[in-house]
């Protein structure tokens, strides 16, 4: 079979069409992609240098920071207790807040810093929940508000119910055993 020049042209161009899709779709595309995934890897271990740089920039006034936080931290489970019940006294004091309730209850871990949860019911105006909150979130002492209810008290007087789980750390030993859970003791008090 002879081809004409026409159809050797024909021919010769749908083998170099061909070609350059099987090379592209074997060759080029697969080194683009890998191309593009070790430019996503260089620029996450780019991020993660320079965080590490940052870091190690930043040790010594980290490592005061965490000895200053650490000597002036709660110590023991009767320490921290004592002093979050007090400081919660004094915040609700001068916030105006009529606490009616405080429970603490302490909650097993075998790791260095233990964990004691404060529930904490109390009735006031927005305004005085409002700087009570502030008071916890701006204070010196290990602790954060773990979760929030708001309840609308009686409009005439303007008032709303206040209930919160308030988490403080501090440094204790760990309990051996999962059964040494401490017995709920109700501090309720009425302003």
């Amino acid at each position: 079979m002879v081809l004409s020049k026409r159809e050797r042209i024909i021919f010769a161009v749908t083998l170099v069409c061909v070609g350059l899709l099987i090379i592209s779709e074997f060759v080029v595309d697969p080194v683009l992609a890998r191309l593009d995934e070790m430019e996503t890897q260089r620029q996450q271990l780019q991020d993660e240098l320079e965080e590490a740089q940052f870091l190690l920039a930043n040790h010594g006034a980290m490592q005061r920071k965490w000895r200053a936080l650490v000597s002036d931290g709660l110590r023991s489970d009767a320490e921290a207790e004592s002093k979050v019940l007090t400081a919660l006294r004094e915040w609700s004091g001068n916030a105006g807040l009529a606490l009616s309730s405080i429970k603490p209850d302490r909650i097993a871990s075998d790791k260095g810093l233990q964990e004691m949860i404060f529930t904490v019911a109390g009735k006031g105006t927005l305004e005085s929940v409002s700087r009570f909150l502030w008071q916890i979130e701006t204070a010196a002492l290990p602790v954060k508000v773990r979760d929030i209810q708001l309840g609308s008290g009686s409009e005439s007087e303007g008032t709303m119910s206040l209930q919160l789980h308030l988490s403080a750390l501090y440094l204790g030993t760990p309990e051996r055993s999962s059964d040494a859970k401490q017995p709920e003791v109700d501090y309720g008090y009425d302003i």
